[in-house]
C-alpha cells in the first residue's frame, strides 16, 4: 500500500475514535444572583439616572422610609436606596438599633440621643449597623472577594469616610464596578480600590 494512502487511512481511523480531537472547555456557569442582590442593583443602576448631585445638608425626613429629594443625596443615600427597593428600610433599621444600644454606635457629633433625620445617612453608623447585624465580611485586597451586592466602606482621609455596592458590572480591569455618589450624583465607577478599604458587608445572601 503507497505510504500516502496509509496515512490518510490512519489519519481516518483517528478521526472516528476522537483520539486526534481536542475536547471544547465546559461552558462558564454563573449562578445566578439572589432576588434580593439583583433588585438592590437595579435599584441603585436607576440612580445614575436620577441621582445628578450631591448635598450632605441636614433635612428634616418622614419616619419611617423618609428621604431627600431623589435627584439628590449623599453616599449613603445610595445605598439606603437601594436596599429599600428589597424591602430593608435602613433608617429604620439603623434608628431600632440605636434605641437599644445607642452607645455602641459612633459618639462623634455630639448627640445625646438617636436622631431618625441623619443617623441613617452616616456612614460610621452604617458600618456599626452592618457590623452588630453579623453582616461584616474580611477586607482583603483581592477583587475577587468582593461580590455584586456587597457594601464596600473607604476612608478617603481628613476624617471622611464613603460608602458604595458593587455592582455585576466589571470594566477592564476585570473588577466589578461601584454604585457610589461622591460629589457628582450617582455613578458606576471602577473605584473599588481607589481609597483604603475599612469595611466590607454582604447583607444578602
Amino acid at each position: 500500500m503507497p505510504k500516502r494512502l496509509l496515512l490518510l487511512l490512519l489519519l481516518a481511523l483517528v478521526s472516528d475514535h476522537g483520539f486526534a480531537q481536542t475536547a471544547a472547555p465546559p461552558p462558564r456557569v454563573v449562578a445566578p444572583l439572589p432576588p434580593a442582590v439583583r433588585t438592590v442593583l437595579d435599584a441603585a443602576r436607576a440612580q445614575t439616572r436620577i441621582t445628578t448631585s450631591y448635598d450632605p445638608s441636614y433635612v428634616r425626613l418622614a419616619y419611617p422610609l423618609g428621604d431627600v429629594r431623589p435627584e439628590t443625596g449623599v453616599c449613603a443615600d445610595v445605598v439606603i436606596r437601594a436596599f429599600r427597593k428589597a424591602g430593608v428600610d435602613l433608617q429604620r433599621e439603623v434608628h431600632e438599633d440605636m434605641v437599644r444600644k445607642f452607645k455602641a454606635y459612633p459618639q462623634r457629633w455630639g448627640l445625646k440621643r438617636p436622631d431618625t433625620n441623619i443617623d441613617h445617612r452616616r456612614v460610621p453608623n452604617l458600618m456599626t449597623f452592618f457590623r452588630r447585624a453579623g453582616k461584616e465580611l474580611p477586607i482583603t485586597d483581592q477583587a475577587g472577594d468582593y461580590l455584586p451586592g456587597d457594601v464596600v466602606a473607604w476612608d478617603l482621609g481628613g476624617g471622611l469616610t464613603h460608602i458604595g455596592i458593587v455592582s455585576d458590572e466589571r470594566s477592564r480591569t476585570g473588577r466589578h464596578r461601584i454604585f457610589h455618589n461622591i460629589g457628582q450624583g450617582a455613578r458606576l465607577e471602577d473605584v473599588l480600590f481607589s481609597w483604603k478599604v475599612i469595611g466590607h458587608y454582604r447583607y444578602f445572601r
